[in-house]
């Protein structure tokens, strides 16, 4: 297991098996239509649980195995989240951040950083413990996005500013590097992260997507980029030489985040999406998918407060 100091390990009995070897570049529907739309996934150390946002529904969901365990209501919109130290979460939603204790209540809350025409979307912490979410309009509109930066001491600022649609923020395993995706970029860029300050510097490309548009992102141990394919019905690996190094099927088109967890750390857990879909169309659209990739996931990086 590969586990940030003072994270603790997940609990494996909670987990299917691993898929068997032939079955391995296709994932596997986990769950049934959990979500509208669904977004935001990652693993919760101390819940040993998969977690994940149900964005206009406004929810933080959690699993257990192939079931929804619970569904917290955290505001009207919810675009991200990450497990803080020692319990509880921080979540991005509506126009701000929520700092929530280990039985979900709030603990502290963000003065409100946009109007009611932009919404939070994607983002993680940095192996520092500062918490980054992009806004975005809600019409997307050009250059209205932008990179927001809570720090442990609970102070706001922005980290980038002329974004579109914000997605997909890891880092490397070392820390020095942050990995992004503006969507309507059709790439995965880099930047330099200071370590001491949490800025974003020097951004540059690292791959041209195809297949899909480019939306949610994690990392594995061997800083390998998942990237989840909007519209792609597919989840690709990129090796930080902008290499695709594997694919992974997925039986609904619109494909939103992946995160690693469960046994070994090797499951890909991904989400997707109903959003513009009707009732008949794309059925498994909305489910929790979930393939052994045979890789650890990074360590989970949690909010240092």
């Amino acid at each position: 297991m590969n586990s940030a100091p003072g994270i603790p390990s997940p609990r494996t009995e909670l987990f299917p098996p691993p898929l068997v070897e032939e079955e391995a570049i296709r994932a596997h529907r986990l769950t049934d239509v959990v979500t509208h739309h669904g977004e935001g996934i990652c693993w919760d150390p101390w819940l040993a649980r998969i977690r994940l946002v149900d964005v206009f529904q406004g929810d933080l969901l959690t699993l257990d195995g192939d079931r929804v365990e619970s569904r917290l209501d955290v505001g009207s919109t919810v675009g991200a989240w990450r497990p803080r130290i020692g319990g509880g979460v921080v979540v991005a939603a509506d126009a701000g951040f929520l700092l929530l204790d280990a039985a979900g209540e709030v603990e502290w809350s963000s003065p409100r950083l946009f109007g009611t025409d932009h919404r939070m979307n994607d983002g993680g912490c940095d192996r520092q413990g500062r918490f980054y979410c992009g806004s975005m309009g809600v019409d997307a509109l050009p250059g209205q996005g932008t990179l927001w930066q809570l720090d442990p001491d609970r102070t706001v600022s922005e980290a980038l500013t002329g974004l579109t649609i914000p997605n997909g923020l890891v880092w490397s395993v070392d820390g020095t590097r942050a990995f992004h995706v503006d969507t309507p970029r059709g790439s995965i860029d880099v930047l330099d992260h200071d370590g001491a300050t949490g800025a974003l510097t020097n951004r540059r490309l690292i791959a041209r997507v195809s297949g899909g548009d480019p939306d949610g992102m994690t990392l594995d141990a061997d800083d390998g980029l998942w990237v989840a394919l909007w519209g792609g019905s597919a989840v690709h690996r990129y090796s930080l030489d902008g290499d695709l190094t594997a694919v992974v099927e997925v039986d609904a088109a619109q494909v939103s985040s992946g995160a690693f967890g469960g046994p070994g750390d090797t499951h890909l857990y991904i989400t997707t999406s109903r959003q513009g879909l009707g009732a008949s169309e794309d059925p498994a659209a909305g489910a929790v998918f979930c393939v052994d990739v045979g890789v650890e996931g990074a360590p989970v990086a949690a909010f240092g407060s």
